[in-house]
């Protein structure tokens, strides 16, 4: 399941927002992202025409499972790739930064190194 890193970001937005305040609709992702409303009601119409998403009658958008699944992943890797680097001596801000680079082009075999060896490391 490949799809484009902007689909990526806009997935795992969606899947915070939620988080954060329970509802979310494109304002909301353009105001976290920093993107103009039409930007990303053209996302939103491109991840919902190709089931990713979910918007009701009134704009709210919900994750649907495989756009779940890609929101999931990536943030996991965010949030695993950022301690990460930050537990390096990393600064916080451009450990954040990198993990977004890195979060997505990362093959699976090598993010579930880092995963088991950051998890041996919490057991030492």
């Amino acid at each position: 399941m490949k799809i484009q890193e902007s689909a990526e970001n806009y997935l795992e937005t969606i899947l915070i927002l939620n988080r954060r305040t329970g509802a979310v609709r494109s304002i909301d992702i353009a105001n976290e992202l920093d993107y103009s409303k039409p930007s990303v009601s053209i996302a939103m119409r491109n991840l919902r025409e190709n089931g990713y998403i979910q918007v009701d009658a009134g704009g709210m958008i919900t994750l649907l499972p495989k756009g779940e699944e890609i929101a999931e992943r990536i943030y996991e890797r965010h949030t695993l790739l950022s301690g990460w680097l930050t537990a390096l001596g990393v600064k916080p801000e451009v450990a954040v930064e990198d993990a977004c680079r890195i979060e997505h082009v990362i093959s699976a075999e090598s993010f579930e190194a880092i995963k088991a060896h950051v998890a041996e490391r919490k057991n030492v």
